[in-house]
């Protein structure tokens, strides 16, 4: 069993460059931290620095090992913060993972209801679009897009909303009065592209746009979509997102459903098995699907500066 302490002194010394230097960040004497790395050598059986001239340098080994302390050193800071929470009576943590328009339109309601029903509960909150494929870098519960139905060892999975894409249109676009709109009809505007980041959402629609027999015709990158909605309110042209996306609109725009075809994105919560029947993971699962039906239920925004309903 390695010496944890020992790990600690050498990452020192690594990040240090030097005993010396480590020495001096640890208030030991270099004696003594030369005395840590020749133990752990010892024990590895492994040469983890060599002499080079006056001083020294990790070997190969030695910057191996010293990535690997990195993660053992922060697993042992989160048992360490659980300790702390038992010790101070605090009921410990819950991680959750979020995409950006969900993050907006519903996690305000879903840490609200957290601090009042569970006010000792540390909320550890985290912006993520993919979801790990490693099960010990997943969070407790994440809300994320998927495709289809999800099964995936180790999670249990909750539908939360399929949600339908928008055209977000200046006001005084020909289509803007209208109840909902063929995608094709929109293949000779100016598109505003606004997912920079290629991600499902973004190929969702290329593909429902290739359903209909064109590709969308994107003039401007915006990064997100308030950016791409502020551009449309500027007259630069149009976007199509998800309705959830567009439950705030700026002045002058309004959102239009898209049909023939309507793409669809499906939302899921994604809970671990080992925290799915806990309280606090039970409130929140609760509070999702209540305003994943509230969104299902709510009519597409209609007009200038509408607010989608859905969320409070």
């Amino acid at each position: 069993m390695l010496d944890v302490h020992r790990l600690r002194v050498f990452r020192s010394v690594v990040a240090s460059g030097s005993i010396q230097a480590a020495a001096t960040n640890l208030g030991y004497t270099p004696s003594a931290v030369s005395q840590h790395v020749t133990a752990l050598q010892r024990e590895t059986g492994l040469a983890l620095i060599s002499r080079v001239g006056r001083g020294i340098e990790p070997t190969a080994a030695g910057r191996a090992l010293a990535v690997e302390i990195d993660g053992v050193l922060s697993r042992l800071g989160e048992v360490e913060s659980v300790v702390g929470d038992l010790r101070a009576g605090r009921t410990g943590a819950l991680s959750i993972a979020y995409f950006a328009s969900v993050g907006s339109a519903w996690m305000p309601t879903v840490v609200a209801t957290m601090m009042r029903e569970f006010p000792a509960v540390r909320l550890d909150l985290a912006l993520r679009e993919d979801v790990p494929t490693d099960p010990a870098e997943r969070p407790d519960l994440q809300i994320a897009v998927e495709q289809g139905a999800i099964h995936r060892p180790g999670l249990v999975v909750q539908h939360l909303l399929d949600d339908p894409y928008v055209a977000v249109l200046p006001v005084g676009h020909p289509s803007a009065g209208r109840s909902e709109i063929d995608l094709v009809e929109l293949a000779a505007d100016r598109w505003v592209d606004n997912d920079f980041a290629r991600g499902w959402c973004r190929r969702n629609l290329v593909e429902a746009c290739h359903a209909a027999g064109f590709s969308p015709p994107f003039h401007v990158e915006a990064h997100d979509y308030p950016t791409a909605m502020a551009f449309v309110a500027a007259g630069i042209g149009l976007t199509v997102l998800p309705q959830l996306g567009a439950r705030q609109l700026p002045d002058g725009v309004v959102a239009v459903p898209v049909v023939s075809p309507t793409p669809v994105r499906s939302i899921f919560a994604l809970v671990r098995d080992g925290v799915a029947d806990t309280p606090a993971v039970r409130t929140v699962l609760a509070e999702l699907v209540r305003l994943g039906s509230r969104a299902a239920a709510a009519p597409a925004p209609a007009g200038s500066g509408a607010t989608l309903a859905g969320a409070r």
